[in-house]
C-alpha cells in the first residue's frame, strides 16, 4: 500500500511539468515556420547565401506536410512575415513602420493561402511537384494584386549568384523559381523517406524516384541551360558611359532640391567629358543617366534645358535623362532621349509606377488616416502606355525604370520591341543605405540573363552597375559617391525561349497548381463520402 501512494504521488507531481514541455513541442512547427522565412531572406542579397533557400524550403515543406489547411494558413503566413519582414524593411526608411508593416502583413496572406494549398497536396503522390507550382501560382497573383502587384521577394530574385540562374533563359523568373522550391521540397522528402525507410524497413521506391528527380531535375535542367548563356556580340558593340552624380543627401528631402541633383549629374557628365578629351577614358556611343537624374522640367525651365543641352555637347553623346515633366495637366516620370545636336528628341513614360510612392491609391481614406501621408505625394504621377526603346548612336536601348524591373511584362516588352541593350535608370536615394538597391541589382543580373542582353543601372546615389549578357557584373560604383563606369559591352538581338515564350511558362505551373490542388480537393471529398458511408 505504502509503494501504491508513493506511486501515485510521483505520478501528480509529473503532469503539471509535461503540461508546459507538451505545450511547447506544439509551438516547434511555428517556430520552425517562421525562422524558415529568415533563412529564405538571408538566401537573398546583398548576401550570396543563395543555396540557403533549399533548406528553407525544405524546413517549410516538413512543418506543412500532413497537416490541416487551418494549419497551413498560419504556418503559411508565419514564414511570409519571417521572410518579408527583413526583406522589405527599407520600405520604411523613411516614412516609419507604419506602411512597412502594413504591406508585410497583406503580402504575408498570398504566403499563407500558398501554405494551406500545401497541406492539402502534400497529401498526393509527387507533391513537390504540386506544391512548387503553387508557390509559384502565389507569386504570380501577388505581382498581379493589390494596386497592380508587388513581385518583389520573387524567389528567381535571390539567385542571382545560384546554379540555377541560366534557368531564367528558360522560361524566365517562373522556371527559375519553380526549380529552387522544387528542389527544396524534394531534398526534405528525400530526407523524409529515408527516414521512415530506416523505421519501417520498407523503401516506397515511386516516391523515392520522384524525390529524386525532384532535385536532380531542376539541377541537371540548369547546367543543360548554360548553352543558352552567352556575352557574345551579335550585333557589334557600343561604348556606354552610365553617370551617378549623388544626391546633396539621402531621404526624402532630396527632391526639394532637385536644381542640386541636376547639378550633379551635369558635373560628373562634364568631369567624364573632360578625361575623355584629355584621353584618359575611351569616348561613350552612349550615355545613361539614372531616374529623377533631374526632377526640374527641362520643358518648363529654360535654364535646366541650357544645362542638360551643354552635357551633351561637352561629351559628344546622346544621353537619356530621367526627368520629371508635367505635360496637358498630368505628371510623367519621363527618360528623354537627348541629342548634343538636335537636343531632346524622343521621350519613354514609366508605365507601372508605383504605389504609394508616386501614386496614391485610395487617397481620400489614406488622407482621413493620417495626412502627412497624402503630402509626400502631392499629385499623382500618369502613367505611360508604350514601351521605351531610344535609338542611339545605332544602338537600340530598352528603358525600364527603377520599380519596372520587378514586373516581367515591363522587361520582356522592351526586348520584343527591338531592345539591344537594356538600361534601368533608377533612384535608391530614398532608402539610404539599405538593401533595397542590391536586391533591385540582383533582379537587374536575372534580366540579363532572362533576355541575354547586356543591362546597365545608373542610379543617383549608387549602387550603378554594368552587367553583361551572363549575369556577371564587371563594373559597379560605391553608394552616395559621384561616379561614372563606361565600358565597351555587346550588343544582341537573339531571343531566349524565355523572351519568345513570354507568360506561358508561368500559365503553365499556374494550371499545374490549379490540377493539383484540384485533385488534392477530389481526393478529400471522396475520403469524407466513404468515411460517413
Amino acid at each position: 500500500m505504502t509503494v501504491t501512494a508513493t506511486s501515485v504521488d510521483e505520478s501528480d507531481q509529473l503532469e503539471p511539468q509535461a503540461a508546459p514541455v507538451s505545450r511547447l513541442v506544439r509551438l516547434v512547427p511555428a517556430a520552425v515556420a517562421a525562422l524558415s522565412g529568415v533563412l529564405l531572406y538571408v538566401s537573398f542579397p546583398p548576401r550570396t547565401l543563395w543555396w540557403l533557400a533549399l533548406p528553407a524550403f525544405a524546413c517549410f515543406g516538413w512543418v506543412l506536410r500532413g497537416r490541416s489547411w487551418k494549419a497551413g494558413l498560419g504556418l503559411g503566413y508565419l514564414f511570409g512575415l519571417g521572410f518579408l519582414l527583413p526583406l522589405l524593411v527599407w520600405t520604411g526608411v523613411e516614412v516609419g513602420p507604419g506602411p512597412w508593416i502594413a504591406l508585410v502583413a497583406v503580402e504575408a496572406i498570398f504566403v499563407a493561402l500558398v501554405g494551406a494549398g500545401i497541406t492539402a497536396v502534400s497529401k498526393l503522390p509527387a507533391w513537390p511537384l504540386w506544391a512548387a507550382a503553387l508557390w509559384i501560382a502565389g507569386e504570380a497573383v501577388r505581382a498581379r494584386a493589390p494596386f497592380h502587384g508587388f513581385p518583389w521577394g520573387k524567389i528567381a530574385f535571390g539567385q542571382a549568384d545560384g546554379v540555377f540562374l541560366p534557368l531564367a533563359a528558360v522560361g524566365g523568373t517562373p522556371v527559375l523559381g519553380f526549380a529552387v522550391v522544387l528542389c527544396g521540397f524534394g531534398l526534405y522528402e528525400i530526407v523524409r523517406l529515408v527516414l521512415e525507410g530506416r523505421r519501417t524497413r520498407v523503401v516506397q521506391r515511386s516516391a523515392a524516384a520522384v524525390a529524386l528527380l525532384s532535385v536532380a531535375v531542376p539541377v541537371v535542367g540548369a547546367v543543360a541551360a548554360r548553352s543558352l548563356v552567352s556575352d557574345k556580340a551579335e550585333d557589334g558593340t557600343t561604348t556606354v558611359a552610365v553617370i551617378q552624380g549623388n544626391v546633396p543627401r539621402a531621404g526624402l528631402e532630396f527632391n526639394a532640391q532637385r536644381r542640386a541633383v541636376l547639378d550633379y549629374h551635369v558635373k560628373e557628365t562634364l568631369r567624364l567629358a573632360a578625361e575623355i578629351k584629355a584621353g584618359k577614358v575611351a569616348k561613350p556611343d552612349v550615355v545613361l543617366w539614372p531616374e529623377n537624374s533631374s526632377d526640374v522640367d527641362p520643358f518648363a525651365d529654360a535654364q535646366a534645358y541650357t544645362d542638360i543641352d551643354e552635357a551633351a555637347k561637352a561629351i559628344g553623346a546622346p544621353i537619356s535623362v530621367g526627368g520629371v515633366v508635367e505635360r496637358g495637366g498630368k505628371l510623367y516620370n519621363e527618360q528623354i532621349l537627348w541629342d548634343p545636336v538636335k537636343g531632346p528628341t524622343d521621350t519613354y513614360d514609366k508605365r507601372q509606377i508605383q504605389p504609394f510612392g508616386e501614386y496614391l491609391p485610395m487617397r481620400s481614406l489614406l488622407g482621413a488616416i493620417n495626412k502627412n501621408w497624402t503630402s509626400m505625394v502631392r499629385q499623382d504621377f500618369s502613367r505611360g502606355t508604350k514601351p521605351g526603346v531610344f535609338t542611339m548612336n545605332g544602338a537600340k536601348i530598352g528603358l525600364v525604370t527603377c520599380y519596372e524591373a520587378a514586373f516581367d511584362w515591363a522587361v520582356r516588352s522592351e526586348v520584343t520591341d527591338g531592345a539591344q541593350l537594356i538600361s534601368v535608370p533608377s533612384n535608391n536615394a530614398t532608402f539610404d543605405r539599405s538593401e533595397m538597391t542590391y536586391q533591385q541589382l540582383a533582379m537587374s543580373r536575372v534580366r540579363a540573363v532572362e533576355h541575354s542582353r547586356t543591362v546597365t543601372v545608373p542610379v543617383t546615389s549608387g549602387v550603378s552597375a554594368i552587367i553583361m549578357p551572363d549575369g556577371k557584373i564587371t563594373q559597379k560604383t560605391g553608394m552616395f559617391v559621384a561616379d561614372s563606369l563606361v565600358q565597351k559591352v555587346p550588343l544582341r538581338s537573339s531571343e531566349t525561349p524565355a523572351t519568345k515564350l513570354g507568360i506561358l511558362p508561368e500559365m503553365a505551373l499556374v494550371l499545374v497548381a490549379a490540377g493539383g490542388l484540384g485533385w488534392a480537393i477530389g481526393a478529400g471529398v471522396r475520403r469524407r463520402r466513404a468515411g460517413d458511408a
